[in-house]
C-alpha cells in the first residue's frame, strides 16, 4: 500500500519570528502537514515586496524546522524555497498578521508580499490577518487558517492567484460567516509630524487617517466591519488591458 505523503507547508510573516500570530498559526496547522517556519528575526511590517540585494542574508536555525532570517518576508520565502528546504512547499501561509490588510494596504503589506512571493514561485499561497491592533486573540483566526489551508491543499488555486484573508477581531460565536470580497478602495492619508530631536535636528514622524475613496459594499473592509471573514482573491498581474487598447489608439491617431 502506497502511503500518501503529508503536504509541505511553509509559514512566514512580517511581524517577526517571535510574534504571537505566527506561533498560533504554527500550532493550528502543524497537524495537517510537514510545517516549516522561515520568518524575519524582527518586525518587518509595511516593507511591501522588498528584497535584499546589497547585504548578506543571515539565517539562524532555532529548532528542527524553524528559522529566522535578517531578510524581508519576500526574502524569507525565496530563501526557504531556493536554499533551505529540500523540496518545494505545497502551500505558503503568511501571517497571522496583527492588524487587517485591506484596501491599498495590500501594496505595502509584508504579510501579503510573503504570499505573493509564493505565487511568483508557483506555489499556492494565502495571507491571513486579524482585524485589530490591540489585545489580539488569534484563536479563531488560527482555526480558520487551518480550515482554509486544507481547502486550498485539496482544491488548489489558479496560477498567479493568492488568497488575502482578513478575520474580524471577535470571538468565534460572533463571527457571522464568510464573504468572498473585492479589495476596497480604502486608503491611508499621510500626515508627517515635524519634530526636533535633542540635538536640534529636524525629523518627521508618520501619522494620518484612513479614508474611504468609494462605497465599501461587498469589500474586504465592509465584511470584517460586519463581523464576517473576508476572502479576497488577488493576482500579481497589474496590467490594465483596456488601457492598452486606448494607448494603441493614441498612436494610430498621430
Amino acid at each position: 500500500m502506497i502511503r500518501k505523503r503529508k503536504p509541505r507547508i511553509l509559514l512566514t510573516n512580517d511581524d517577526g519570528i517571535s510574534a504571537a500570530g505566527i506561533q498560533a498559526l504554527y500550532k493550528a496547522v502543524k497537524g495537517i502537514g510537514d510545517v516549516t517556519i522561515v520568518a524575519p528575526d524582527s518586525e518587518r511590517s509595511a516593507v511591501g515586496h522588498a528584497i535584499t540585494l546589497s547585504d548578506p542574508l543571515r539565517v539562524n536555525q532555532l529548532d528542527k524546522n524553524i528559522y529566522s532570517t535578517t531578510g524581508t518576508p519576500a526574502d524569507c520565502v525565496k530563501l526557504a524555497v531556493r536554499a533551505i528546504l529540500k523540496q518545494k512547499p505545497d502551500l505558503v501561509i503568511s501571517g497571522i498578521n496583527l492588524g487587517p490588510n485591506t484596501g491599498f494596504s495590500v501594496l505595502y503589506s509584508g504579510t501579503v508580499s510573503g504570499a505573493t512571493e509564493g505565487v511568483i514561485l508557483g506555489i499556492p499561497s494565502m495571507a491571513i490577518s486579524l482585524g485589530t491592533f490591540t489585545k489580539p486573540d488569534y484563536t479563531f483566526a488560527a482555526q480558520f487558517a487551518r480550515k482554509i489551508a486544507l481547502m486550498v491543499i485539496k482544491k488548489g488555486l489558479p496560477k498567479g492567484i493568492l488568497l488575502n484573508v482578513n478575520v474580524p477581531a471577535v470571538v468565534k460565536s460572533k463571527v457571522k460567516g464568510v464573504k468572498i470580497t473585492r479589495q476596497s478602495k480604502r486608503a491611508f492619508i499621510e500626515k508627517f509630524d515635524k519634530r526636533t530631536d535633542p540635538h536640534g535636528r529636524i525629523y518627521y514622524w508618520l501619522s494620518g487617517e484612513v479614508i474611504d475613496l468609494e462605497g465599501e459594499q461587498d469589500s474586504d473592509i465592509d465584511a470584517i466591519n460586519q463581523g464576517y471573514v473576508s476572502i479576497t482573491p488577488l493576482h500579481c498581474d497589474m496590467t490594465e488591458y483596456a488601457m492598452m487598447e486606448q494607448i494603441k489608439e493614441w498612436y494610430k491617431s498621430k
